[in-house]
């Protein structure tokens, strides 16, 4: 029996309210314990009776013993594999200043973006790095990985077929492209109905329903193939190219942008983010102009703010996914922001000349690696090649000799089916690695050969080496020291606005502590230096933590199964709802299309049910914010020969626990449907209530909000999904790994457990909290949205109550009165309370002309007051512009956020003064974050979409002005 103390509990830690704090925050909802207010707020009949079964809970001392012990059950090869994941050298400026600062990655997702510069300036960059390297005019800021960046490629070119192809139905894939890529543009062809032909580009019928195709530039086997006449003869017969590329080559071959390609995807891994056993790293995505309004995930563009001063936004915001809804082009909801911006600065330090060098280096060593495997007569089979040799060996036995004296030292190579052995070299390789990898033949044939450190040769053909120019911006050009370099990091951090300076209240988004005992792991080399393809004893590691967190996972959810493929929330939605189709298909019911979704629901779920190709139908709520239970009977009914699922949010997206939710979920099983669960609000159950309670089938997880992995600016994130029983054979497979049973979906990412390295944050989180501590945890979570519930009703009408008045862990302030009343709009209180030094809560989801508000478990009652003051302030600014004693156009809400450049402005020419502007607080005059721009022109940055960084010309005005 262990003694914990409040120095040794985590949770202690963790929970920002302590023991007095929480008694007087109930008595103020005139409640005596925690318990009496679960009771007011979560039905009797699906509240857990018996406590979860998880370990006892460590201290952070314990766990990081622990995590150390587990890393060193890794072993750490070299790994030349590469299909994609590379061994890289992360600059430890950008290792210290970006992944393990707080200040980067406990940003959020930058839709406000005056508090957002210096991410949106980070990821201008990186689209700029994107568009200079693929040579097409338009990038997004980042993608989930290289196979899903090519699946969405695929499904852009189904979206913008021209009429004369209406009809295409065909999407060819070549055969040499990288396994795990087909593997996903598998699964997502299959679930929307396109037909994939997956053969050698020497073979394919240009005539024959084809819509689109798509290449690996370097292919899979690393020759660097010359496409000129198969993209000639794609055009000639309106068929749309997109080319998966590397992004390191292309400093030194043809950009496929030049050669005709109409998208480029990949992965910037190699850019200075570790392999973390496949992820997280940002994939990329460029296009050409024609495209910019169906491109997936988000573009951050160019404008002005109200100063007339460059600013940046993400542009083209309609194609979010919770506008559109199942008019959606992509369900992409979290990208890989801090992965982006790793690469971004990558770029920036080492700039056009450095890259070049490195990816010349890499190329040379590659030369000098053929050259000894010519001089031991070893067949050699790729004539043009950048990083990746292809070894022919006479027989299986001969692969195998190899393999065992090159494990034997501490190699993995990578071994194709045909007798072949890959070998792709990296910026880590030296020439004593290359000494080391010929020794392996030589021991293995017992023949002799010697380095030459002098070869002339090149392995890349005249007509596609690289004659264009790459990262000519200044920003590419000017930080190449450390002490300039880390200044520049620091100038951009210091323009956002991150869980550093203040609490972030976003309903559904629970931006909650990220500890720094959960965070250390992740840059453990043990677990950064591993390929996801290594042998599974090489990973013993990342095993035993992945199958004991998939336990906990399942024992916190009450489901049978768990898989931690999808990489995102999103991705978890939708590889949720593939799992459904997969049964319902088993059982021979393949009409079974129909997904019924509250109007409540997440904006990513109907994207989600129409990639997984399902047609939405829309089930109302009533004026309470529960779903009409009469509304969905007649619907399931009406469609039950045809019904696959409903989605359903639990709690609430309006912040409820529904009463009806058991009943809900018996409609829908009677009418011979799935429940899918969305587990974005599973922030207000853990412990609590369960999925499985209320009788759901899938479920997935945002191990980014519940389970403490950061945000950082917009991603990483993990979505698992968990299954009930019946389920669990059709789980996610790999086409590289052996995983699943043989009834398993196709892979839905590209890395066969997704973004492994980041797994560790969520499994010291339960690890550290214990069952304890994690059910305290939502309960505490539960208890703040209720003690601001209780101080600002009176300001602000809450929109949606449960039946005994209380809220979950989140709520919805109503603000459309203040539009008639003064002429303010939801959005003026968001940017207000940028003045104030807080990150807006959630503006007009899922209610246009609300703000969602959620504190989470982590808030002390001093920050949940200083919140409560600011927004009670705001109410009393409001009521000045109803009483006529400020204008309802010239006032401290339609100008906010104020910057200190309009507080030394010569000329004020408002009628309210400076100090009500920027300190309308006096706590404020202690502590001020200033937001670095004025209000951004979002029209503006949308009828003039700029996604590079701006022309040097513009630097100079300014420095001249």
């Amino acid at each position: 029996m262990k003694n914990y103390t409040k120095i040794t509990d985590f949770s202690q830690r963790h929970i920002g309210p302590n023991d007095e704090e929480t008694n007087f925050m109930l008595q103020t909802l005139g409640l005596k314990s925690l318990d009496d207010m679960i009771f007011e707020t979560i039905p009797d009949n699906i509240r857990r009776k018996e406590p979860m079964k998880l370990d006892a809970p460590l201290s952070e001392f314990e766990f990081l013993k622990k995590i150390k012990e587990i890393a060193s059950k890794n072993k750490v090869y070299k790994s030349y594999i590469g299909m994609g994941y590379h061994p890289t050298i992360t600059p430890p400026v950008i290792l210290r200043n970006i992944l393990e600062n707080p200040g980067w990655y406990t940003q959020y997702t930058p839709y406000q973006a005056e508090i957002s510069q210096g991410r949106l300036e980070a990821l201008i960059n990186f689209q700029t790095l994107i568009i200079d390297m693929t040579g097409l005019p338009i990038a997004n800021a980042s993608l989930l990985d290289e196979a899903t960046a090519a699946a969405e490629a695929m499904h852009l070119f189904y979206a913008v077929k021209p009429a004369n192809k209406k009809s295409a139905n065909k999407f060819f894939v070549s055969k040499d492209t990288f396994p795990q890529t087909i593997d996903v543009v598998k699964t997502r062809a299959e679930s929307i109905g396109i037909e994939l032909v997956i053969d050698d580009v020497k073979n394919m019928n240009f005539s024959d329903g084809f819509f689109g195709a798509l290449v690996q530039y370097p292919d899979n086997n690393g020759e660097i193939v010359d496409y000129t006449e198969f993209f000639g003869k794609c055009k000639e017969n309106g068929i749309l190219i997109a080319v998966a590329s590397d992004l390191m080559s292309l400093a030194l071959i043809t950009p496929p942008g030049e050669m005709g390609a109409d998208a480029v995807v990949g992965s910037s891994q190699r850019f200075g983010v570790p392999m973390g056993y496949g992820g997280p790293h940002a994939a990329f995505f460029s296009t050409k102009e024609d495209y910019k309004r169906n491109i997936p995930g988000r573009i951050i563009g160019v404008t002005v703010d109200s100063h007339g001063n460059t600013a940046y936004r993400m542009a083209l915001q309609t194609r979010e996914q919770h506008i559109r809804r199942e008019k959606a082009t992509s369900n992409i909801c979290t990208a890989q922001v801090l992965l982006a911006i790793m690469a971004s600065m990558y770029a920036v330090y080492h700039g056009p000349e450095g890259i070049k060098e490195i990816a010349t280096t890499i190329n040379y060593k590659t030369i000098v690696l053929n050259d000894a495997f010519n001089s031991l007569s070893i067949k050699q089979l790729n004539k043009s090649f950048f990083d990746t040799l292809k070894i022919e060996l006479n027989s299986p036995e001969e692969v195998q000799k190899v393999k065992t004296l090159a494990e034997e030292r501490g190699i993995n190579f990578r071994y194709f089916e045909d007798n072949c052995i890959g070998i792709t070299l990296s910026e880590q390789t030296t020439l004593d690695d290359i000494t080391e990898i010929i020794s392996v033949f030589i021991e293995a044939f017992g023949k002799q050969s010697k380095i030459q450190n002098e070869s002339v040769n090149s392995s890349i053909p005249e007509n596609l080496k690289r004659k264009s120019e790459y990262l000519s911006h200044i920003v590419f050009n000017s930080h190449h020291s450390e002490t300039e370099m880390l200044r520049y990091m620091k100038l951009l951090e210091n323009k956002d606005l991150s869980l550093t300076i203040s609490m972030i209240p976003l309903g559904s988004c629970t931006m909650k502590l990220n500890a720094t005992t959960e965070m250390i792991g992740v840059t453990y080399p043990e677990f950064g230096e591993i390929h996801p393809f290594v042998p599974m004893e090489q990973a013993e590691g990342y095993i035993e933590l992945i199958k004991d967190l998939e336990k906990d996972l399942c024992e916190i959810t009450g489901f049978a199964g768990m898989s931690l493929q999808p990489n995102s929330g999103a991705q978890g939605e939708y590889a949720g709802l593939l799992v459904i189709r997969a049964y319902h298909h088993s059982r021979g019911d393949k009409n079974r299309n129909i997904c019924l979704i509250p109007s409540s629901a997440h904006g990513t779920n109907p994207a989600s049910a129409v990639m997984a190709g399902m047609k939405v139908v829309v089930v109302n709520c009533d004026a309470e914010g529960k779903i009409e239970v009469d509304d969905l009977q007649a619907k399931a009914s009406q469609h039950k020969d045809n019904l696959a699922a409903l989605m359903v949010t639990y709690p609430s997206t309006f912040g409820l626990f529904d009463t009806n939710i058991k009943e809900v979920c018996k409609i829908i099983h009677d009418n011979g449907g799935q429940v899918y669960m969305d587990g974005a609000n599973m922030n207000a159950q853990v412990g609590l209530t369960s999925p499985d309670m209320i009788n759901a089938d899938v479920c997935h997880l945002n191990l980014h909000k519940t389970f403490c992995i950061p945000h950082g600016g917009g991603g990483p994130g993990v979505g698992p999904i968990g299954v009930a029983k019946h389920l669990v054979e059709f789980l996610p497979g790999h086409a590289v790994v052996p995983m699943g049973n043989k009834n398993a979906i196709g892979a839905v990412s590209a890395a066969p457990w997704g973004s492994s390295s980041i797994l560790i944050i969520s499994y010291a989180y339960i690890k550290l909290m214990g069952e304890k501590g994690l059910t305290r945890a939502t309960q505490t979570a539960i208890l703040n949205a209720n003690y601001i519930k209780a101080k600002l009703e009176n300001d602000y009408k809450v929109l949606y109550r449960g039946d005994r008045g209380m809220v979950a862990h989140e709520l919805i302030f109503d603000m459309r009165e203040f539009k008639m009343s003064a002429g303010i709009e939801v959005v003026d209180i968001a940017k207000r309370l940028m003045d104030y030094g807080f990150h807006a809560p959630t503006v007009s989801f899922p209610i246009a002309g609300t703000l969602m508000v959620e504190p989470t478990e982590s808030e002390a009652i001093h920050e949940l007051d200083r919140f409560i003051i600011a927004m009670k302030h705001i109410r009393q600014e409001i009521k000045e512009i109803e009483n006529g004693i400020y204008d309802k156009v010239d006032n401290v809400l339609k100008n906010a956020p104020h910057t200190a450049y309009s507080l030394v402005a010569e000329n004020w020419g408002h009628t309210y003064s400076r100090e009500k502007a920027v300190y309308p607080v006096h706590s404020l005059k202690a502590q001020k974050f200033f937001p670095s721009v004025g209000r951004v022109n979002d029209a503006q940055g949308d009828r003039n979409l700029i996604c590079a960084c701006p022309p040097i010309e513009e630097y100079m005005e300014e420095e001249v002005n």
